[in-house]
């Protein structure tokens, strides 16, 4: 049986001020959650069983998911009282895992649409003690890059530099052998991508990459988090539920538009995420904004590359 860690716990400090009352990985794309994405894709690969590893606003995602049973899932949260870094977490969740199953683990700043099924099974078909999702970019300076040979084995985990020797990068998903978790030391701050996978290919372990350059975005600031909403919804626009659209409202760009919203008359929106319960009067223009829920937006107000809130407004760094 596989079973699965979503990684929650994140500050997302650089995608401030998005992230002052809301947690990046509940953060809307194309309006749901980011997290409820991933939960989506590891149902899809079988996965029914997951623990949220949380830390920063932990409280947020309980009302939200609950016990999973409304998504046919089987949810549980490891709650960090301070943060453990990404292999600190990843063994504070696996507590709550019983047995030795195959444990996928997935980071929750990760939109991706790769085949989740077939990298577990090319995992098991290897033997692996560790599988990384890999995926390759056209400019690798802003990655750790990770070399790999014929076999698709990992050789090597390499920092940030400014003429790397390959652009394969770590995708930020891992299918592990529950072993591998066992070993690393609870309770302590632990970098599962600068301590545990270096010191794994040093000592011989077999650490695989599974390649596959499918859809893959890093939501970790406003310009990625507006254009992986784009790219979902796929389209002009898209309403959730309860959504109130005067006829002269001209919305376009892949806008999504949260529930039980109302948008008034000749307002026009672009490129933007508007979240649940806000009004737009008559007349606004948006353009590449970020509107929080419950907000309010006057008539004939004009933002563009703006953080949206009833008692703030900021740019957008985009």
């Amino acid at each position: 049986m596989t079973v699965g860690i979503l990684l929650v716990g994140g500050f997302g400090t650089r995608l401030a001020p998005l992230t002052r009352d809301t947690p990046k990985p509940m953060l809307p794309i194309a309006g749901i959650p980011v997290t409820e994405h991933q939960l989506e894709m590891a149902k899809k690969a079988g996965i029914s069983r997951v623990v949220l590893a949380t830390s920063y606003l932990s409280e947020t995602f309980t009302p939200y998911f609950g016990d999973g049973s409304r998504f046919g899932m089987q949810l549980s949260y490891a709650v960090e009282e301070s943060p453990l870094g990404t292999g600190g977490a990843i063994r504070n969740a696996a507590q709550l895992l019983e047995g030795d199953e195959t444990i996928v683990v997935l980071n929750g700043d990760v939109l991706s649409r790769h085949d989740l099924s077939q990298q577990i099974r090319f995992h098991i078909k290897n033997k692996a003690d560790v599988t990384l999702h890999l995926t390759h970019v056209a400019d690798a300076r802003a990655y750790g890059c990770v070399p790999i040979d014929s076999n698709g084995r990992v050789k090597d985990f390499l920092e940030k530099m400014e003429n790397p020797i390959t652009n394969t990068i770590n995708a930020g998903c891992y299918v592990f052998n529950s072993r591998v978790i066992d070993a690393i030391q609870s309770n302590q701050v632990v970098s599962i991508e600068r301590d545990v996978f270096p010191k794994l290919v040093s000592e011989g372990k077999k650490v695989f990459g599974y390649v596959e350059d499918s859809y893959w975005l890093d939501i970790g600031t406003p310009r990625a988090l507006l254009q992986g909403s784009i790219d979902y919804v796929n389209g002009d626009f898209k309403a959730m539920n309860n959504v109130e659209i005067d006829s002269t409202a001209l919305l376009t760009g892949g806008t999504c538009i949260g529930s039980d919203s109302l948008i008034g008359s000749q307002v026009r929106i672009d490129s933007s995420i508007i979240g649940a319960a806000v009004t737009i009067e008559s007349g606004a223009v948006l353009q590449q904004c970020y509107v929080a829920p419950g907000t309010t937006i006057p008539k004939n107000s004009h933002f563009t590359r703006s953080y949206c809130a009833n008692d703030l407004i900021e740019p957008l760094n985009l």
